[in-house]
């Protein structure tokens, strides 16, 4: 699991070869908690075939502005660099599962 920041975001998302899924939360967050072990989850099941990180929308304000987060979670799946689908609030396992799909 990525830690994903302003200061590496571009290597690590931008650039990346394969798909990258990002969760924006925040800590106090708690729908964020609830839908933390299935982020985990998919990405030990999708390992090596997608990047799956994290940013903190209070310390990455300037992400969380840039991708015009309103609500967290939101989880943003961005394929070639680019913002390709994006899913706010705690959403279930087979749903985040089924939009992963998509871009492999």
């Amino acid at each position: 699991m990525l830690h994903v920041t302003e200061a590496n975001f571009e290597a690590e998302v931008t650039k990346s070869p394969v798909p990258v899924i990002i969760d924006f939360f925040a800590t106090w967050c708690g729908p964020c908690k609830m839908i933390a072990p299935i982020f985990e989850e998919l990405s030990k099941e999708y390992d090596g075939k997608v990047k799956f990180g994290k940013i903190d929308i209070d310390e990455c304000s300037n992400l969380a502005s840039q991708f015009k987060i309103r609500g967290v979670p939101t989880l943003m799946i961005f394929k070639g660099g680019s913002p390709a689908s994006t899913m706010v609030g705690a959403q279930p396992k087979n749903k985040i599962d089924e939009e992963i799909k998509k871009y492999l």
